[in-house]
């Protein structure tokens, strides 16, 4: 009918706040790298040069991301079912 259990009502929340917490980080990454635009010396072991800041924060960004999801998977494939 036009009601809906209460347990499907909060699964629907819980993604429209998941997508929304998504939209904020994006713009927010977005507003931070627009205004990095510099260059920026980096040093990595024996490697030295000048990186644009805009394409160094992608890449932080880019392996935070890799890195969260790897965890999630890892996490996911430990969890055993509990019967």
């Amino acid at each position: 009918m036009g009601i809906r259990p209460k347990f499907e009502r909060k699964a629907g929340e819980m993604k429209s706040i998941k997508l929304l917490l998504l939209l904020v980080l994006v713009v927010a990454l977005a507003a931070v790298a627009l205004q990095n635009q510099a260059s920026w010396q980096v040093r990595f072991l024996w490697l030295t040069g000048e990186v644009p800041g805009i394409i160094l924060l992608f890449l932080t960004a880019a392996a935070g991301f890799i890195a969260g999801i790897t965890v999630a998977l890892l996490v996911k494939r430990g969890a055993k079912p509990q019967h």
